[in-house]
């Protein structure tokens, strides 16, 4: 008995210094991941101004950055100075966008002339007004290759040729006036273009049977231009050739042909 009981103890003894029962363990800190504080109070704010911008579109942007220009002019000078030329693509597309919301205000159906011109009368002006506008960012002085403003003539060109046609002239006004204005443009890259070997860059890139075709899709009003690109004088009087022979073959003349609307082939040449 004595022996079991002292074995007993003996257990006893081991039970009360072990680790479960350690004082050590129980005086020891644990450590616990830190929690953030955040602010007990709730209460509503407005965004930070990168947040803010994040939520803006392009149109948003736009709309917020030439306010802020028309309240600093000085500001407004500075941007203008410091963004990069807009490229003839870019120039297009915006418009192509305006020339976009042209067509979705047509409206649906058989309407009269008189209410389909004041439902599209806004974004019409909006379109000319645009074309206007970008041109003279393409021709000379500002623009000195050539090939940048043909390129981008040629595109607002086709824009026109789209542009509504109406049996009142004073609707027709709006795409009279903008052809004028372009007519009036390609004459004076044709007339730089001159200046520099003669003009001869314009014939060898097709850009003479482009002009010409314009012309003939426009009914004959890029006169200006085609009196500019006729008188480089690529062909004309032969010399030595009788008087009576000069005079009929100049009917066939480019000068003639470009006049008269008729010049180019059917065969695709230059960058129409």
């Amino acid at each position: 008995m004595s022996s079991k009981k002292r074995k007993a103890d003996q257990d006893g003894d081991e039970m009360s210094v072990s680790p479960l029962v350690s004082p050590a363990i129980g005086s020891r800190q644990l450590s616990r991941p830190s929690k953030k504080v955040r602010p007990t109070e709730v209460t509503g704010r407005p965004l930070s101004l990168p947040r803010l911008l994040e939520t803006l579109d392009t149109s948003q942007l736009r709309i917020v950055l030439q306010t802020i220009c028309e309240r600093h002019p000085d500001l407004g000078q500075e941007i203008v100075n410091g963004a990069p030329r807009p490229t003839v693509a870019s120039a297009l597309h915006v418009l192509e966008d305006y020339q976009e919301k042209l067509r979705a205000a047509v409206p649906y159906g058989q309407s009269s002339s008189d209410y389909t011109y004041y439902r599209v009368k806004q974004p019409l002006i909006a379109l000319v007004d645009a074309i206007s506008d970008f041109t003279p960012q393409y021709l000379p002085p500002t623009e000195t290759q050539t090939s940048t403003s043909l390129q981008y003539l040629d595109g607002a060109t086709k824009i026109i040729h789209i542009l509504p046609d109406w049996d009142s002239p004073s609707y027709r006004q709006h795409k009279e006036n903008a052809y004028d204005e372009i007519s009036r443009a390609w004459a004076l890259v044709i007339q730089e273009a001159a200046k520099r070997g003669g003009g001869f860059v314009l014939h060898t890139g097709g850009w003479d049977q482009t002009l010409a075709k314009h012309n003939q899709q426009a009914g004959g009003r890029l006169e200006a231009a085609i009196r500019a690109m006729a008188d480089l004088g690529w062909t004309g009087p032969s010399v030595g050739v009788p008087q009576t022979q000069s005079s009929a073959s100049d009917q066939n003349s480019i000068r003639n042909q470009l006049l008269n609307g008729t010049y180019g082939s059917p065969v695709r040449v230059g960058p129409w």
